[in-house]
């Protein structure tokens, strides 16, 4: 530990001297509050301190005094369904603690509750030659989650002893024989934020992520292992789209980070988490979810923080064999405290006054997803996917944050304020989104439902981009002027849109939709337009396929409201489409060889 004195404050910023024998990454305690903080620069004994407190009252003069640890989480039984602030305090206590709604400063508070009693059971016998990662034990945590002791990182030995039962998290547990003589080891592990947990070695992802968003799933999957970036402007849905992956994707565990973000909007996560159910596990979502709140008026410092401690949790569970989900809501803001940090240490400022390792740093967080081979003497494979909302300013995505996300993230769901405005949510824009995971997530799927899924997506592309180049025709010299074929593509363009892409996040049943669902819609809108195509090839007129078949255009614009128990009602709209159009060639005098 080390001694200095405070030399100057400027705003989250504290510079002490005297601080020779510290490093940097060490946490203080600042002045005579005990503000908590952590060093970021050294130059000769003068350390600059970035506070995660409000820094107001604290003079040079005081007092600083380092912990000789870096910025750590507590790793253990008790953090799924809790929420915490960016350094791993947990609000809930903190309300109990100082009995106010509002974060008082220097308060000291334990991350995890050290009196609550878990039951463990052993997975290893006494006797047993363990490793750094392997699972001595387990104690059901949640309904869902089955949270897997593991050995810690650089520990190998035999089992002496391990007992069975109710034990805290601060109790011992279980004794290993090591080269260096019996250590006790209980159930909870620490690990510093901004180091990676250790891997055997990275896997290429192959499975995609569920998510339940059609305009994901169908047109920019995702990959278990993967990371995607959505940028948008103000009003163009960012949040509802990370709230619905958080949701409903089919991931073990779901870490939430409300980074520099509104409150109401932490609000809503708490309000309807605990209330939804969980589509793969029949329980409350919370059961799987850990929630990191520093919303835009908690402070600054501590959402530079905050997405590490979001990561490093979920490297825990994914060491654990679980595939885990991280969002982070929004990288911008992350961004914006580290462009403060950086111009209060008065370094050269890079694009539009963000530090020059900004790139770095996002490069350096997202890396951090991936499919993995976890430590341990058996293998386990576990994943993290990361996904980033950005929230470029006026939404230009050319912007710093926007562009180093998009070099190291394969998938970008652009969202665009003209379709929120127009009500089509999600507002994510086909035409310039993209996913470089799509041949080998499609060829995935195609294999899971035997059908040639990825040239139907193919051709949902396609008839999308057909669209955008068609409606400008249409603008300049009208409809009328289209061939009957483009008109058709138009109308078959309009049902991807509005009866497939677009969904409705408080619909109960239109908020979420199976792969299976979503094939079986767009089977049918494809298959509409190969039925209607063949018509006109036999030589039925657009007009008279467009009167005849309204009842079924009116029925694949509902198919998204029928709920999953009830698919074959799909497959019933195929069958009177085909009987509709064939009754088109009748009147028309023109009989199908069909």
């Amino acid at each position: 530990m080390s001694k200095g004195t405070i030399v100057s404050v400027s705003g989250p910023l504290v510079t002490a001297k005297g601080m020779q024998t510290a490093n940097i990454q060490d946490i203080c305690r600042v002045g005579k509050l005990g503000l908590i903080g952590e060093i970021i620069e050294m130059r000769d004994d003068v350390a600059s301190i970035q506070v995660y407190e409000e820094t107001s009252m604290v003079g040079p003069g005081e007092e600083v005094e380092t912990t000789g640890e870096a910025l750590s989480v507590e790793l253990a039984p008790g953090m799924i369904s809790q929420m915490f602030d960016g350094i791993q305090r947990p609000l809930d206590e903190f309300m109990r603690k100082t009995a106010s709604n509002f974060l008082e400063r220097g308060m000291t508070i334990e991350p995890l509750n050290r009196s609550t009693k878990w039951e463990f059971t052993p997975s290893v016998e006494e006797g047993t030659e363990v490793v750094e990662g392997d699972i001595v034990g387990i104690v059901q945590e949640t309904n869902v989650i089955e949270h897997r002791i593991m050995v810690p990182h650089g520990v190998k030995g035999t089992v002496k002893t391990i007992a069975s039962g109710s034990f805290t998290i601060s109790e011992t547990i279980y004794v290993l024989e090591t080269e260096d003589g019996d250590k006790e080891f209980t159930m909870t592990q620490k690990w510093p934020v901004r180091r990676g947990r250790p891997i055997k070695r990275k896997l290429n992802p192959v499975e995609p992520l569920i998510t339940g968003q059609r305009v994901i799933d169908t047109l920019f999957p995702v990959a278990k292992g993967g990371a995607a970036a959505v940028p948008g402007p103000f009003g163009a849905g960012k949040t509802v789209v990370q709230h619905q992956i958080a949701k409903w994707a089919d991931v073990d565990l779901v870490v939430y980070v409300g980074c520099g973000e509104r409150g109401n909007e932490m609000t809503d996560v708490i309000n309807e988490f605990p209330e939804l159910i969980d589509p793969n596990t029949g329980e409350s979502i919370m059961a799987r979810t850990v929630l990191i709140a520093n919303t835009s008026n908690m402070p600054v410092a501590a959402r530079e923080a905050s997405i590490y401690t979001g990561i490093t949790i979920a490297e825990y569970f994914r060491d654990m064999g679980y595939s885990v989900a991280v969002m982070a809501d929004s990288t911008s803001r992350w961004a914006e405290a580290l462009r403060e940090m950086s111009g209060r240490l008065e370094e050269m400022p890079g694009d539009e006054g963000y530090p020059a390792y900004l790139g770095s740093r996002l490069a350096e967080y997202y890396e951090r997803a991936g499919m993995v081979v976890t430590l341990g003497s058996t293998e386990r494979k576990g994943s993290i996917t990361a996904i980033g909302a950005v929230s470029p300013p006026g939404g230009d995505t050319s912007e710093p944050v926007t562009q180093n996300t998009l070099r190291v993230a394969k998938v970008f769901w652009g969202l665009d304020s003209a379709l929120a405005q127009r009500r089509h949510f999600p507002s994510i824009n086909w035409l310039n989104s993209y996913s470089l995971y799509s041949n080998e997530m499609n060829d995935y799927v195609g294999k899971k439902l035997d059908v040639d899924w990825n040239t139907m997506v193919t051709r949902t592309k396609a008839l999308l981009q057909d669209e955008s180049e068609l409606q400008e025709i249409v603008r300049l010299v009208g409809v009328e002027s289209l061939s009957e074929r483009d008109r058709l593509k138009l109308i078959v363009a309009r049902m991807i849109r509005e009866d497939f892409l677009q969904q409705n996040a408080f619909d109960d049943v239109d908020t979420y939709t199976s792969r299976d669902k979503q094939y079986e819609m767009l089977h049918t809108i494809l298959t509409f337009e190969d039925q209607a195509a063949r018509a006109m090839e036999l030589g039925a007129y657009f007009d008279e396929i467009t009167k005849g078949t309204e009842n079924v255009v009116e029925r694949i614009g509902r198919m998204k409201f029928i709920p999953e128990e009830e698919m074959t009602k799909i497959k019933g709209i195929r069958d009177q489409s085909e009987k509709d159009i064939q009754t088109v060639l009748e009147k028309g005098g023109v009989e199908s060889d069909a």
